[in-house]
């Protein structure tokens, strides 16, 4: 009998940290996804993203929170894709870590972007996301280059990138609210200087992985 696991190879990868366990988003995950983001990611006052999504009304949030997950999943192509991971701890959706790649054969390079539910923000989970995630481009997919970027103001997720080896990259002028100016600090991390953690990542179905993505 057909499995959901041959007709999406992709739901079988999975990454684990000492704390978390990340994984291609599933329909099944998607009602604890949004919850995780109705109970708040940043103070409403400021806006950390460059697309204000999480300034849309609940339904509104809801709905497109979905279908911007099944958009995701269907754009997925040898060479160029979006990998949007649940980050789950103690079996609980707590965020999303996302990782790009275009032209990935040539370019070597991942562009990564996250949010994680304030209830868990402050505890390192932020940083070991991102780290896992890391890992798995660098030592898994063959990686070189990662990307990032946050708003000049955000210091923890700053703070993040540099405790990981990031450089600063530039910075560029993004229009987030409507007439509101916001600037984004790039951030670029060679694999050489990878500040690696103390632990090593465990990764699943990582052929059916590399068939899909390389």
């Amino acid at each position: 009998m057909t499995t959901l696991s041959d007709v999406w190879p992709l739901f079988d990868l999975r990454i684990r940290s000492p704390r978390l366990e990340l994984r291609p988003v599933r329909d099944e995950d998607l009602p604890g996804v949004i919850d995780a983001a109705l109970a708040g990611i940043h103070d409403p006052n400021v806006m950390p993203f460059s697309v204000p999504w999480t300034d849309a009304p609940r339904e509104v949030l809801i709905r497109e929170t979905a279908k911007h997950q099944w958009r995701i999943r269907t754009s997925v192509e040898p060479d160029n894709w979006t990998l949007n991971f649940v980050v789950r701890h103690k079996g609980i959706p707590i965020g999303i870590q996302d990782m790009t790649s275009r032209h990935f054969s040539i370019t070597r390079s991942v562009t990564t972007g996250s949010w994680l539910s304030r209830d868990y923000q402050g505890q390192g989970l932020g940083k070991e996301m991102r780290a896992a995630v890391l890992l798995f481009a660098f030592d898994h997919l063959g990686a070189e280059v990662a990307e990032s970027d946050a708003a000049v103001w955000n210091q923890a997720s700053l703070g993040v990138s540099r405790s990981l080896g990031y450089q600063n990259s530039g910075i560029k002028r993004v229009v987030a609210r409507p007439g509101e100016l916001t600037e984004q600090q790039g951030v670029r991390l060679a694999r050489e200087d990878f500040i690696r953690p103390a632990w090593n990542v465990r990764v699943e179905g990582l052929e059916a992985a590399r068939r899909d993505l390389l």
